[in-house]
């Protein structure tokens, strides 16, 4: 697999689209005995609380349409034990959801994660390998290769080729982030104005109001005010918290000049 990466690199690099490099990503899972591909990816791991986030990117192959309302939408994703697991973990795993099993899952799999159990038992997706990628600013990913149905054989399968496996997921995952949009790597939806990530930006380095205002060569009230509206855009309690929430979201990145 080592002598064949820079080989599939130059695969996903010849595909122009996202969907173009996830299918090529497919084909090469469908090679090691995968029938499903999952593929999520988000800015942070988890919110403030440590709950686990819902992804801005969810994409499949050859699964159910209805698993993005399922996970997205109705928030499966956060009471979802490979997620719960992958979060806690940069290694590769083996995961299954019959009932008799023994993996590394069975320990987040109580009845709070009873909806997404019967979710998959019911669409017979209960074994898989899924690779946790934590990026160096704190994005996060997982690539999820599904086999349908519970035939034993498949872990010892599985682990025969989880080392390639990852392989290919961590050269997907560069090629796909290539391709992210804004929307894709900004999940909360605020949008801020310049000069509300200016005053933030400068409020994340210790400076008052007063100071920022020199800086930036505006009265004081009109800072207060941009710090006051990005406060409220962003649901913070005050202006620590907006602060935090914006750098999670990655709003101040390239806020000042530098």
């Amino acid at each position: 697999m080592l002598d064949e990466l820079s080989v599939i690199a130059e695969r996903f690099s010849a595909r122009e689209t996202l969907d173009g490099r996830i299918d090529e990503a497919f084909g090469a899972m469908r090679s090691m005995g995968f029938e499903a591909l999952i593929y999520d990816y988000t800015p942070r791991a988890c919110i403030i609380d440590g709950e686990v986030e819902i992804p801005s990117l969810l994409k499949l192959r050859n699964v159910s349409g209805d698993m993005h309302d399922h996970w997205c939408n109705r928030e499966y994703f956060r009471i979802d034990p490979v997620q719960r697991l992958a979060m806690r973990t940069s290694v590769p795993f083996f995961w299954n959801y019959d009932p008799g099993a023994k993996t590394r899952i069975s320990r987040f799999m109580t009845d709070d994660t009873k909806p997404v159990c019967d979710y998959l038992r019911e669409h017979d997706m209960l074994a898989g390998v899924t690779v946790p990628v934590h990026m160096p600013r704190g994005d996060y990913a997982t690539v999820t290769g599904v086999r349908y149905g519970a035939r034993r054989e498949f872990e010892r399968d599985a682990m025969h080729v989880i080392a390639d496996f990852a392989l290919l997921a961590q050269v997907f995952n560069e090629a796909a982030y290539e391709l992210f949009d804004d929307a894709v790597r900004n999940m909360s939806g605020v949008r801020l104005t310049e000069r509300e990530r200016q005053c933030l930006s400068y409020s994340s380095q210790g400076l008052s109001a007063k100071e920022i205002s020199r800086i930036i060569d505006r009265s004081v009230p009109t800072v207060v005010l941009h710090i006051k509206s990005a406060t409220r855009k962003l649901g913070a309690k005050n202006r620590t918290q907006a602060v935090v929430r914006a750098a999670q979201c990655r709003l101040l990145e390239g806020a000042l000049p530098y």
